[in-house]
C-alpha cells in the first residue's frame, strides 16, 4: 500500500468536506481555516487516509464527525461524569489515586511541575479485560493499579455508563489507528491476523509471542488486542483572576500546563461552549522558539484527535506529538480524553516498512509509563520525553541515561502487578 504522508489534501477537498456540516456560520468556517481539519468519517477510506495522514503530519490534531458514537451515550456519560464530580469532597477523597495505585481520584496534578486547575478521574482497562469482574479482583492487577468507582448506592449508573464509553471510544481509537497506519503504507496483512491469539490479560501480551521484538509494523494489530488504556474525565472549575497567588513574572494558572500527550493517539469529548484547548505551532517546526497557540473550537458533535508521543517514534517523526494546554475559563466545564495506549510490554520503534534511517531507539511503553507514574507521586525528580530516545548521530547504542535504566527496568519488572516505586527506586535514580 502506498504511503500518504507526502500527499496533502487540495484546498478544494478540504472546502468539500467542510461545506457539509452546516452546523457553523461563515465566520466561523472562516476562522476554521487556521485550525486542525475537521475529517467527516462518512466517506470512503481511500478519501480519509490521506486527509488523516496530513493531519497527523501538520498539526497532530483533528476533529471527527459522523464516527458512530451515539450522541445519546456521550451524553449519559457528561451527566454521570458531572454527578461525579458533585459527590462531597470526602468521597471523592476516598477514591484519590496514591504512589500504588494510578488509579482513581485527583485534585493535585503536576503538569511540567505546575499545579493544573482541575479535578479528575482516572479509569483504565482491567488487567483481567473482563469488566464483569469486581474492580478489587486480583486477576485486575496490572502496571497502574486498579480501578476505583463510587459504589453504585452513591452514583446507581455511573461504573456502567463510564464502561459503555469506554468501549465506545477503545472501538473508535482502533479505527483511527489502522487509518493512521494505511497512512504510512501499512499494508492489511500487516494489521490483521489477531483475534486467535492467546492473551494473559494482566500484561497484555502474547503467551505465544515475544512482545519486546520490534516488529513495529504489528504495532496497531498489538494494539487492539493488548492496549493499556485510560479514560480521564476532568472537570474545570471557573477561575477567577486573584484566587491564587501570582505576580508579573507567573501567569494564572492554566487548566493544564503545555504538554505532550505519551501514547499512541488521544480521543477527547470538549466542552462544546468553551473553546480552551490550544494546539502549539512552531515556525519551520522549531520547538525552540516561542510557539503560536491555536485555539481548536471543538464542532458539536465531534471527538478531537491527538497524536502521542508512541506514534511519532512508531512513524519515524512523520506523525507529530503536538504540545497543547488549556486555558482557564470564568465557566464550568468538562472534558474526557481517552488516551489509546500500547500494552506494557510493548516495544516502540520506528516501522521497518518506512525503509529509513531510524531517529529514535527502541521505546518501552511499560518503563515510558513506569516513570511517568513515579514522577507524579516521588521526589524522583525524573522526567521522561522520546528525546530520551533520539538516535545519536546513527550509532546503534545512546548515551540517554534512560537507555540504560530502561533495560534494567524491564529485567525485573513484573508488569501483572501494581507499579512500586520504591522497590524500583534504586534503578529509577541509579
Amino acid at each position: 500500500m502506498a504511503s500518504f504522508f507526502t500527499g496533502s489534501h487540495s484546498s478544494r477537498q478540504q472546502q468539500r468536506i467542510l461545506l457539509k456540516f452546516n452546523m457553523a456560520t461563515s465566520n466561523e468556517k472562516s476562522s476554521r481555516d487556521n485550525e486542525p481539519p475537521i475529517i467527516d468519517l462518512t466517506q470512503t477510506e481511500a478519501e480519509i487516509i490521506p486527509l488523516i495522514a496530513s493531519a497527523c503530519s501538520k498539526w497532530g490534531f483533528f476533529q471527527i464527525i459522523n464516527h458512530d458514537v451515539s450522541p445519546e451515550l456521550v451524553q449519559r456519560f457528561k451527566t454521570e461524569s458531572q454527578n461525579f464530580f458533585d459527590l462531597p469532597r470526602d468521597i471523592k477523597l476516598s477514591l484519590k489515586r496514591d504512589g500504588s495505585n494510578a488509579r482513581g481520584y485527583f485534585d493535585d496534578e503536576l503538569t511540567k511541575q505546575r499545579r493544573d486547575w482541575k479535578e479528575a478521574i482516572d479509569v483504565g482497562v482491567p488487567g483481567s479485560r473482563d469488566w464483569s469482574l469486581s474492580d478489587d479482583d486480583t486477576m485486575n492487577a496490572c502496571l497502574d493499579g486498579y480501578n476505583r468507582f463510587p459504589s453504585s448506592d452513591v452514583l446507581p449508573n455511573y461504573r456502567a455508563t463510564v464502561v459503555q464509553y469506554f468501549e465506545a471510544c477503545q472501538k473508535l481509537s482502533d479505527r483511527i489507528a489502522l487509518l493512521m497506519a494505511k497512512g504510512l503504507g501499512v499494508s492489511d496483512e500487516s494489521i490483521g491476523g489477531i483475534n486467535d491469539e492467546k492473551k494473559d490479560g494482566n500484561t497484555g501480551t502474547d503467551t505465544d509471542e515475544d512482545e519486546t521484538s520490534t516488529s513495529s509494523s504489528s504495532l496497531v494489530a498489538k494494539l487492539r488486542s493488548r492496549h493499556t488504556s485510560y479514560l480521564r474525565t476532568n472537570y474545570y472549575p471557573p477561575y477567577t483572576a486573584g484566587e491564587t497567588p501570582s505576580n508579573d513574572e507567573e501567569p494564572p494558572p492554566l487548566g493544564i500546563s503545555p504538554h505532550k500527550d505519551a501514547g499512541f493517539l488521544t480521543v477527547l469529548v470538549q466542552d462544546d461552549d468553551c473553546h480552551s484547548l490550544q494546539v502549539a505551532q512552531f515556525e519551520n517546526t522549531d520547538e525552540s522558539v516561542d510557539p503560536k497557540w491555536i485555539t481548536v473550537h471543538p464542532m458539536p458533535g465531534a471527538f478531537t484527535i491527538n497524536t502521542g508521543d508512541m506514534a511519532m517514534i512508531w512513524s519515524n517523526g512523520r506523525y507529530r506529538a503536538p504540545l497543547h494546554r488549556v486555558l482557564t475559563a470564568t465557566t464550568t466545564r468538562i472534558s474526557a480524553p481517552f488516551f489509546y495506549n500500547p500494552g506494557y510490554n510493548s516495544i516502540v520503534a520506528p516501522l521497518p516498512s518506512l525503509a529509513e534511517i531510524p531517529l529514535y531507539y527502541p521505546c518501552s511503553w511499560g518503563y515510558f509509563r513506569a516513570v511517568r507514574f513515579a514522577g507524579d507521586f516521588t521526589d524522583i525528580g525524573l522526567e521522561i520525553q522520546i528525546s530520551d530516545f533520539l538516535c545519536e548521530n546513527g550509532e546503534e547504542k545512546g548515551t540517554s541515561p534512560h537507555l540504560a535504566k530502561q533495560e534494567a527496568i524491564l529485567n525485573e519488572i513484573d508488569f501483572s502487578l501494581p507499579f512500586d516505586i520504591e522497590r524500583y527506586r534504586p534503578l529509577l535514580e541509579g
